[in-house]
């Protein structure tokens, strides 16, 4: 189901996808939106519920001027006093996995696990692919056609508007939002006191192997690793393992 709240004055969006189950967090990453996670949270039902925020600038959310750090948090700040939950698991792919280790790290009460899908606590993001995007194209299957082997892991954001084909963010909201994406991240990554999940696609161009490993070493035995045979997008690319190692971790006592 799709619903609306308000913050700072803007509108935010998500989906909860429902089911009796305890709720879950799951925030996407750039090129993404709530929907991502629609494969994940059949997945995990019925002893999770997934409730998606499409983040600003993302889906059905409003456009923002800024996409500071600050901004990211806050959203979720709004978006879990909305849902009127306690302590939850939140899991974050991407420009989502940041947000969300920040979230934790500066709000631990609210959060009581969390998974962290292939970024690093040192980020440095290239937005070339992002400028290369197509503004829009003729029809889907133009669309398809220009993004060839990225297309399946853009088109749950493709809409289709009065000038043709284009996505659901701004081509030039997400270069800002990837520039402040940039940046030394430590400090939040080892201030999250939660039991974490780090979890890396083994031939991930964003997260080196050593960089996963000195992340999990920073932070003790309150944080482990797990390495999957995928890309960048774990969830996209393994979906069996990564829900059954979701699943796994959320199962853990403590």
């Amino acid at each position: 189901m799709r619903e609306f709240f308000v913050a700072g004055g803007r509108k935010l969006s998500y989906l909860d996808f429902g089911g009796p189950g305890r709720p879950l967090l799951a925030l996407h990453g750039h090129y993404n939106e709530a929907s991502a996670f629609a494969s994940l949270a059949g997945a995990l039902a019925p002893r999770w519920r997934v409730i998606a925020l499409d983040q600003r600038g993302h889906g059905e959310s409003d456009r923002a001027i800024r996409y500071q750090r600050d901004d990211y948090v806050a959203d979720l700040v709004a978006f879990h006093r909305h849902l009127g939950v306690g302590p939850v698991p939140v899991l974050g792919h991407s420009l989502g996995g940041v947000n969300a280790y920040q979230f934790a790290a500066r709000h631990p009460g609210r959060v009581s696990r969390l998974i962290v899908e292939d970024i690093g606590a040192v980020v440095d993001c290239d937005w070339s692919f992002t400028t290369r995007l197509p503004p829009a194209a003729p029809s889907r299957e133009a669309l398809v056609a220009a993004l060839g082997a990225a297309a399946p892991y853009l088109e749950c954001s493709f809409r289709q508007g009065a000038g043709g084909w284009g996505f659901s963010f701004g081509i030039d909201d997400t270069v800002r939002s990837q520039q402040a994406l940039n940046g030394d991240h430590r400090d939040d990554w080892t201030a999250v006191s939660c039991p974490t999940l780090l979890v890396r696609g083994t031939r991930s161009e964003e997260l080196a192997a050593d960089h996963a490993r000195s992340m999990v070493a920073r932070r003790g035995p309150g944080a482990r690793l797990v390495e999957l045979a995928a890309g960048h997008v774990v969830h996209h690319d393994a979906p069996e393992r990564f829900a059954a190692e979701v699943t796994a971790f959320l199962s853990e006592p403590g």
